[in-house]
């Protein structure tokens, strides 16, 4: 992979998260998810397409945690639906080796903590909830795992 910007944005949005600039860190994965739509799957070898689909989950999840953080819940929940969607459609063990690298390397507690945060706090519609504690389950897992 060359360019290295979607990287370089998913670390800014993680750093953004940690720094509590909801706003700046959602900037930071749109930008990230719109030079990764760039990457034809079809034309790329297997590892390119692996670092790829790992950078697209871990935007994805620090983008539902700014949105939730600025009750932006719709939005949330569609991200939530692609992370859940894609990541698990291409099989369980890709999608958890992912979340056990962000746990490994303390970012999975800033998503998992918002997760929690926004379950027991907010009054959310029913599809909202059901993806959010769908996807909170599934980082506890990976937690206890770890």
């Amino acid at each position: 992979m060359a360019d290295r910007r979607p990287e370089k944005s998913c670390e800014q949005a993680c750093e953004s998260l940690k720094q509590q600039d909801y706003e700046v860190a959602v900037k930071h994965c749109t930008e990230a998810l719109l030079a990764l739509s760039q990457f034809p799957p079809a034309h790329l070898p297997e590892p390119c397409q692996a670092q790829i689909d790992r950078i697209k989950i871990e935007t994805l999840l620090y983008r539902i945690a700014s949105f939730l953080q600025l009750k932006k819940y719709g939005q949330a929940d569609e991200d939530c639906r692609h992370v859940l969607g894609e990541g698990l459609a291409k099989g369980d063990g890709p999608f958890r080796a992912v979340l056990c690298c962000m746990h490994l390397k303390g970012k999975l507690q800033i998503v998992s903590n918002v997760l929690s945060k926004s379950l027991m706090g907010e009054s959310l519609n029913g599809m909202v909830t059901k993806d959010l504690t769908r996807l909170k389950t599934l980082l506890a897992e990976t937690e206890v795992i770890m």
